[in-house]
């Protein structure tokens, strides 16, 4: 059958959060880009199509990260002892203003998006800039690495410095041409609208923002609820807004299951029930939370309340591109929430940190991150025989093991969309 392949493993996902799907030494069927089905036999009328047979390794969902900044992979791991508002200003401020430069732009995009290969982010959604040329550029770039993404040219005009700062006209003239060029130019790179967060956008700028997102049917991402500092900014900003949540509403920027904030963490009870209403990815942070003092989200609240979680490395507040040491943080934070909390907020186990690295950010691009019919084929394919292990182990402990234990080097093989990718060379 043209166009019709298999691939054999142990085959290990999430349909549901906290629900294992397990198939010892089996086969899924993708046919173009999407699963078809899986199998622990193969069945007759696939018997003569192409088998990649994968031995013992681990068969599992590409990893989604839903938040991170491109611009800032120069910076990784530096200015992490400060918090918010001054590490924007001593680090990331200065570093972005160097992307008017493409070859600059170039040099460092190139080494973000072969270390995203590296560590088996898939899918990803992504800050660059407010400069147009060089977002443009990354969004080429990613096409031709062959992984998928949506990129945003980032909105701000005003509260920042005078060398990174648009006017209302350019910056909603720039985000336009972009849309119109780039919209429906590549099958999985896609533009996103941007505004960087509430302080750093006049409501101007962001109502502008809200009518393209409506008449383009765009997607949008932001920052919510990070630091109680730029809480207390965005209030005096904007006193007859109820919350920081509200602002983004008012201006058209909760578009219903098609925008993504990053953060959460100081989240109110009327912000909550407008996220979970408008289903509003809710994107969690550990790392960048941990690393710049901005306090433990309440992701188990926010999942039971309806609200669709997702994880974000956050570099360069986060400190790793790294999906499985996200995880483990994120579990690490959960558990010590608990703790803190009296055990009042059951901590998040290793299947439900599993999901929300897969399907739960695969969930903002469509059919992405599990292996249920329908579903779009990424995956990764984990020898794990190098980790240290002595004695017989489940298919879940040797996911868990490779979380906590593993690194890039057991990824052996990526797939987007149904088809291999191989490290990018730009």
């Amino acid at each position: 059958m043209e166009n019709v392949y298999a691939v054999k493993g142990n085959i290990i996902f999430t349909p549901d959060l906290g629900k294992y799907s397990i198939f010892e030494n089996s086969y899924i069927i993708i046919e173009n880009k999407s699963v078809k089905g899986v199998y622990e036999k193969l069945p007759e009328k696939f018997k003569d199509i192409i088998v990649k047979d994968y031995g013992n390794s681990l068969i599992i969902p590409g990893f989604v990260d839903l938040h991170l900044h491109a611009p800032q992979f120069a910076n990784l791991g530096l200015g992490l002892d400060k918090e918010l508002m001054p590490w924007l200003e001593t680090y990331t401020f200065p570093e972005e203003k160097k992307y008017s430069d493409l070859v600059y732009a170039k040099k460092v995009y190139s080494s973000l998006i072969k270390e995203l290969w590296k560590f088996g982010t898939t899918r990803s959604v992504i800050f660059a800039t407010l400069h147009k040329e060089s977002s443009k550029m990354l969004m080429d770039m990613f096409n031709i690495s062959g992984l998928s993404a949506y990129v945003g040219k980032v909105n701000m005009d005003r509260n920042s410095p005078n060398f990174l700062i648009e006017t209302t006209e350019n910056s909603l003239k720039d985000t336009e041409e972009i849309l119109i060029e780039y919209s429906n130019k590549y099958d999985l790179v896609k533009p996103i609208i941007t505004p960087r967060f509430v302080p750093t956008c006049t409501e101007e700028l962001m109502y502008g923002l809200g009518k393209l997102a409506e008449k383009y049917n765009t997607k949008i991402q932001s920052h919510l609820c990070e630091n109680k500092d730029e809480i207390a900014f965005v209030k005096e900003l904007h006193p007859r807004s109820k919350n920081y949540a509200r602002v983004y509403y008012e201006t058209g920027l909760l578009r219903q299951f098609s925008t993504c904030m990053a953060h959460c963490v100081h989240l109110k009870e009327d912000e909550i029930a407008l996220m979970a209403k408008k289903k509003i990815f809710a994107v969690h942070c550990a790392n960048s939370n941990n690393n710049l003092s901005s306090g433990i989200a309440p992701i188990r609240k926010l999942i039971d309340r309806g609200i669709p979680v997702a994880l974000g490395s956050d570099i360069s507040g986060g400190h790793s591109l790294s999906m499985i040491n996200t995880m483990v943080s994120t579990a690490q934070v959960s558990n010590l929430n608990y703790a803190v909390k009296n055990r009042a907020e059951k901590p998040l186990n290793t299947a439900e940190i599993f999901y929300l690295a897969t399907k739960g950010g695969g969930k903002f691009f469509g059919k992405v991150g599990s292996f249920e019919e329908g579903y779009e084929f990424d995956a990764l394919i984990i020898d794990d025989s190098t980790l240290p292990i002595v004695k017989e182990l489940t298919l879940e402990e040797r996911l868990q093991k490779f979380i906590y234990t593993g690194d890039d080097r057991n990824i052996k093989i990526r797939y987007v969309a149904g088809k291999e990718v191989s490290e990018p060379t730009f």
